[in-house]
């Protein structure tokens, strides 16, 4: 074959393949076997962080789940499309971390981590008697025996993230007394965003992923909070946590819990369950469960996620 010949059969083969649009993983803690119809998933707590940054905790209950495919692919207990993380993903390489602790420690246990690039084309498979079609690619699987806490990690490459500035500062290795008197400072200061003309919130909710900004602008419904008495309670300074990453993300979160809450029974006293609704992801979309932080070559602190 010529080498014009050979060029053009790998650019048919990088075409038929498609472009990289996100990467899946799943991550499942189970027992029993995964060639049989179910399996029972082991009760625990999974936190998954990316690139350092803590990004979920969830519980993970004891129950049966099905075994799909010829692949014998486990139900997900937790299922993370990266590109759902916006900045946090890095143009080029990545590392996500799954980390389990299970409810009963002297359990014995498997723990599966499936990975898969999405792509926006469909690949078709054609044997006898069967016919597949499928947008994923580079699949691959880590399953392991374990006792006690356990950590999968995978390194992935995402040329389909942004090239952010922020990801190129030097990292954060300590910080100061003053640094988190800054940070204690924006905190505060974000929970003052709920108060007439909305402003400052409304900008925090310009592209955040899950929130429609066209809706909650049609309806008020962060006014309408505001009017039902809605605030936002400023988490108690000895209650912060900062997180290092490793890199120039700092992680600012509560010890326990989520790092801004409203006053207790506020969303009830909106009227009505659309409005209600509205108004919870709005405020769910400004306030979220921990704040990304960057600190710029000048000394100031910003919000990056």
């Amino acid at each position: 074959m010529s080498a014009a010949a050979v060029a053009l059969a790998i650019l048919a083969a990088t075409a038929a393949s498609g472009k990289v649009v996100n990467v899946e993983f799943k991550f499942t803690p189970y027992t029993g076997d995964p060639k049989a119809d179910h399996v029972e998933t082991v009760a625990g707590t999974v936190r998954v962080a990316l690139n350092g940054v803590p990004v979920a905790e969830q519980q993970v209950e004891a129950r049966e789940v099905p075994v799909l495919f010829e692949a014998r692919e486990i139900a997900p207990a937790v299922w993370l499309p990266v590109a759902t993380l916006g900045t946090l993903v890095h143009h080029g390489e990545n590392t996500v971390r799954f980390e389990f602790e299970p409810a009963d420690k002297t359990t014995a246990y498997h723990a599966q981590l499936r990975w898969a690039s999405v792509t926006d084309r469909t690949k078709t498979h054609d044997a006898p008697g069967s016919h597949r079609a499928t947008n994923q690619a580079d699949e691959g699987v880590d399953d392991r025996p374990a006792t006690g806490s356990v950590v999968l990690e995978r390194t992935f490459t995402a040329e389909f993230a942004q090239d952010i500035p922020w990801h190129h500062l030097p990292p954060v290795t300590s910080l100061s007394d003053e640094d988190r008197q800054r940070l204690i400072a924006l905190v505060k200061e974000r929970t003052t965003w709920l108060a007439p003309d909305f402003t400052p919130l409304y900008k925090a909710l310009v592209d955040k992923p899950g929130v429609d900004l066209t809706r909650v602008r049609k309806l008020g419904c962060v006014e309408k909070a505001y009017q039902a008495g809605v605030r936002i309670v400023p988490p108690p300074e000895n209650e912060l946590d900062y997180v290092l990453t490793g890199g120039p993300a700092v992680v600012v979160r509560r010890k326990s819990g989520a790092l801004f809450r409203p006053d207790p029974g506020a969303l009830e006293r909106i009227k009505g369950e659309e409005m209600q609704a509205c108004a919870g992801m709005a405020l769910a979309g400004a306030y979220p469960p921990r704040l990304v932080v960057v600190r710029t070559p000048r000394g100031a602190w910003e919000v990056v996620y």
